[in-house]
């Protein structure tokens, strides 16, 4: 056997361990970035929903919750409407919701300045009609106080009730509006995961979100938390589970709780009166 013949058989060992090497660490790299997966997975699902991106909240709870708003203009007597005829408002907002709803019928979680703008001006109708609402009530109650000369929408506790109860429930779906048009930028924001805005309000599931028995990691505020926290505000006249966090919040909480305050003793004191 000469020296070549000795040598090939230990180059080609060489090889063969080269390339067992390199499979070896083919193997390694590929186990780690699937570890390195897994692991970021985990990473992400363990962020709480209201810190990440989602798929967004569906259209319908505030569509319906709208929809009774516009509805609850109806009962209400004709002069304490801010533009007469009485029906015209509530065919803006009613248009204006169904632009809407049409435009975008699913998943609120799509940038839009036009969307954005329609949402915010459906809101701005329907606040600017129930305080003008809120404002000739009052005024009315007021100055029928001890007259003779009592409006009719004011003459039997009946209608009394049934228009202050009215302009009471709309003043709740509209702040509740409010609070999730700007809760941490509005609903598209939270949706897309904007954590450069922190939360306006504080809900109990942000608290406890370590405890899967109580909240679950997906859960986020949805249109149903704030009309909660609008009525519960409404009622209690201050915070009760949810608390506010930035000034503006603080603000808009105190004066729907004084607009509720006010509405309920005048019209409540009113029908008692007229009862006796």
């Amino acid at each position: 056997m000469t020296g070549n013949d000795e040598e090939h058989p230990s180059a080609a060992r060489i090889l063969a361990g080269i390339e067992a090497l390199h499979a070896r660490l083919d193997a390694l790299e590929a186990t780690g970035r699937r570890e390195l997966g897994e692991a970021g997975s985990l990473a992400i699902r363990s962020v709480p929903a209201w810190c990440r991106p989602t798929l967004g909240e569906t259209r319908w709870e505030v569509a319906l919750a709208t929809a009774a708003a516009i509805a609850l203009q109806l009962p209400v007597p004709g002069r304490l409407h801010l533009v007469q005829p009485a029906w015209i408002m509530p065919a803006a907002q009613g248009a204006l919701l169904v632009a809407l709803v049409v435009a975008n019928p699913h998943r609120i979680n799509r940038e839009s300045t036009a969307l954005r703008m329609l949402s915010l001006a459906l809101a701005t109708l329907l606040s600017l009609a129930n305080t003008w609402s809120v404002v000739e009530l009052v005024n009315d109650l007021v100055h029928a106080s001890g007259t003779g000369n009592t409006p009719s929408a004011l003459d039997s506790p009946g209608p009394l009730l049934v228009t202050g109860g009215a302009i009471w429930l709309t003043n709740v779906i509209v702040f509740a509006l409010w609070y999730w048009e700007f809760d941490q930028g509005g609903p598209v924001a939270r949706a897309l995961g904007d954590v450069k805005r922190m939360p306006d309000f504080l809900f109990p599931q942000m608290t406890l979100i370590d405890d899967p028995r109580l909240v679950r990691k997906d859960w986020e505020a949805s249109f149903t938390d704030y009309l909660y926290l609008a009525f519960t505000n409404a009622t209690a006249f201050s915070p009760t589970d949810t608390m506010p966090l930035s000034r503006w919040a603080k603000l808009a909480m105190t004066l729907q709780s004084a607009v509720s305050l006010v509405t309920a003793a005048l019209v409540i004191a009113r029908a008692v009166n007229i009862f006796h």
